[in-house]
């Protein structure tokens, strides 16, 4: 049987879950995932999982945050004037954001508080500072 190994073009399905079981992501009921191993497509901890397994491998990884999508970072979460937005923006808790910092990189936001002349934004990705769990089977190896 072959391994898949860096270069390779794999299908995996899986189910992520958090610390307390909650699920955050799943392939079931959908395509399996594709992705390129190694080109760093997916996180780096879940390319170290699959990296390895055989076509009809079923395993069982946590991940933990540095090799999933980093530690939570507090000068990431900003309050901002509401007269910064757009005039027909009505800003509510969970929208999303996007923004282009001094370098030109978008940055993608979540509005996390509301008050009367302000907001406040997260640049947080929502998964981070989290431990992630995979349940992984890798379908094909192209």
């Amino acid at each position: 049987m072959s391994q898949a190994k860096s270069g390779n073009t794999v299908k995996i399905h899986y189910t992520g879950t958090l610390d307390d079981g909650t699920e955050f992501d799943s392939s079931a009921g959908r395509d399996p995932l594709e992705f390129a191993l190694g080109s760093g497509q997916v996180i780096p901890g879940f390319d170290n999982a699959v990296d390895g397994m055989t076509v009809g491998d079923n395993k069982t990884v946590t991940i933990p945050a540095a090799e999933a999508y980093g530690e939570r970072h507090d000068q990431l979460v900003q309050e901002v004037p509401k007269d910064a937005l757009p005039d027909e923006m009505e800003p509510a808790v969970g929208m999303q954001l996007q923004s282009q910092s001094p370098d030109g990189q978008i940055m993608n936001l979540v509005i996390v508080e509301v008050e009367e002349k302000t907001i406040t934004v997260d640049g947080n990705h929502p998964l981070a500072g989290q431990a992630l769990t995979f349940a992984i089977e890798l379908v094909e190896i192209a």
